[in-house]
């Protein structure tokens, strides 16, 4: 793990509260859908693959959305989500487990546990089909990884560089999130991901996250590699509490047979 004094002040006490979280009492038993086959589906059905993020705030969202997360889940797939992100943060992003447990029985797609996982015991939180490892908060990776599979999950590994990416790779990761934002500044950048996407195994499924928020963002990651894109707050749009989620979400999964015309929306 890097050193707290690289990490943003928001970024720090995120890091604080996960270390004092519980765990669960007993390891999961997980039956998991799985990512990869999700997004050739959608593939298929000549959708970009969206993981659509259901994240009522965060450190650096306009506001707070207070809608019912069912009901935001299920408006993402009906806009064409390939899968659902569930924040179970409570203290900087306003989630909960229970709230990604009843998505997952709303939803018929494959469903991510985003939190900041520290240690064994809180995997064991709630059943998710993905669960969420980051580089930088994580001192032995490869261990996680393997208890992640123990009980079912799908390991996300997000890095930020190529030497995170490193270290996921020899850690075992097969899914691996590129996160544009940096933890230091919390400044985004997509050339990030085009940056360490071109060291990723062409078997390694790799996600494009943070900071895409129109159809040329999602263009400009798919033509850098990534197979599928974490969304959050381009779809949450947390300063418009009546913003069509289904819209927003649509507008992103249908880019690639959209007109360029369409990336007259550009300033979101």
């Amino acid at each position: 793990m890097n050193s707290e004094t690289d990490l943003a002040p928001a970024v720090a006490s995120i890091l604080e509260a996960a270390r004092t979280r519980a765990g669960g009492d007993e390891a999961l038993d997980v039956d998991a859908q799985s990512l990869p086959d999700a997004l050739e589906r959608a593939e298929a059905d000549g959708r970009v693959p969206v993981i659509a993020e259901v994240k009522p705030t965060s450190p650096t969202a306009d506001g707070t959305r207070e809608d019912d997360p069912v009901e935001l889940a299920e408006a993402m797939v009906d806009g064409g989500a390939t899968a659902i992100s569930v924040l179970t943060e409570p203290s900087h992003f306003g989630g909960s487990p229970e709230a990604l447990e009843r998505v997952r029985e709303a939803v018929d797609v494959p469903v991510l546990r985003k939190d900041f996982v520290v240690r064994e015991a809180q995997l064991d939180v709630v059943d998710a089909d993905l669960l969420l490892l980051i580089v930088r908060f994580v001192d032995d990776l490869e261990t996680l990884i393997e208890a992640a599979r123990e009980r079912g999950f799908q390991p996300l590994v997000e890095v930020h560089d190529r030497a995170e990416l490193e270290t996921a790779l020899e850690a075992g990761a097969e899914i691996i999130g590129v996160n544009n934002r940096d933890l230091a500044k919390l400044e985004v950048d997509l050339e990030t991901f085009e940056s360490v996407a071109p060291e990723a195994p062409e078997d390694v499924t790799l996600i494009a996250e943070s900071g895409i928020s129109s159809p040329a963002d999602v263009r400009r990651m798919r033509e850098a590699g990534a197979d599928a894109l974490l969304v959050g707050s381009a779809i949450m749009d947390h300063g418009a509490a009546d913003s069509d989620v289904t819209e927003n979400t649509r507008r992103l999964t249908q880019t690639e047979s959209a007109p360029t015309a369409a990336d007259g929306d550009s300033e979101d």
